[in-house]
């Protein structure tokens, strides 16, 4: 039997609006697309982001993987969730 692939916990933080807004759209495409759980939902939908930006920035190949620990840990600070102003 093949080996299964290890899952690796990766905790994304929302704010409520969008938490709101990702159980919403869980519940609509599990009933109409059958999407098995809000956590299939939400790898899914990152794993697209993260094929689009392997297409624009390294020409479609997958990235170098990072290592647990290679990212800050951590919620967002308030200034990263403050609306970004456009560039003028």
């Amino acid at each position: 039997m093949p080996r299964s692939k290890k899952i690796a916990a990766f905790t994304p933080y929302f704010t409520e609006e969008e938490a709101g807004q990702v159980r919403a759209a869980f519940l609509v495409a599990r009933e109409h697309e059958g999407v098995a759980s809000a956590s299939d939902f939400i790898v899914r939908a990152t794993m697209r982001e993260v094929k689009r930006v392997q297409r624009k920035y390294n020409g479609g190949r997958q990235f170098a993987p990072v290592d647990p620990g290679g990212l800050r840990r951590g919620q967002r600070t308030l200034d990263e969730l403050k609306p970004k102003k456009e560039d003028s």
